[in-house]
């Protein structure tokens, strides 16, 4: 059975030493009773899916895709036709390269709250409808 200490569970979930230590004293990270404190590794596992959890997909589609990264335009950078479009989904950056004419479509600019559609090695990027 795996099991990781505090510091190495703080990392892989992305969060501070601390809150794992909260989440300890209140339950809701179980331990193996080891000292130095370990968590059990599947216990571990099901905090991350968990806390992967992002918002709600705003764009109200039925999709096959299943690599979808709610999240806020960061940059927007067009270079004549072209433009490179920074989405940021919790820890993850994805970038797109699209058309400058979908850019302007879909009123892409910082701050803007995008999906980012990622299959294979193509990111397609989808917003609400206002």
């Amino acid at each position: 059975m795996s099991a990781y200490r505090i510091s190495d569970a703080a990392r892989l979930l992305g969060v501070s030493d601390d809150t794992v230590r909260r989440w300890v004293d209140q339950g809701v990270l179980s331990t193996t009773g080891r000292t130095p404190v370990e968590i059990p590794g599947a216990d571990l596992a099901a905090k991350a899916v968990e806390l992967a959890r992002v918002p709600g997909d705003p764009t109200d589609v039925l999709s096959s895709a299943r690599n979808r990264f709610t999240g806020l335009v960061t940059r927007v950078q067009v270079d004549g036709v072209m433009a490179q479009v920074d989405i940021q989904s919790g820890p993850h950056r994805v970038v797109s390269l699209m058309s400058a004419e979908a850019v302007r479509e879909l009123n892409l600019k910082p701050g803007s709250l995008a999906v980012a559609v990622v299959k294979a090695t193509t990111v397609i990027v989808e917003t609400p409808r206002d």
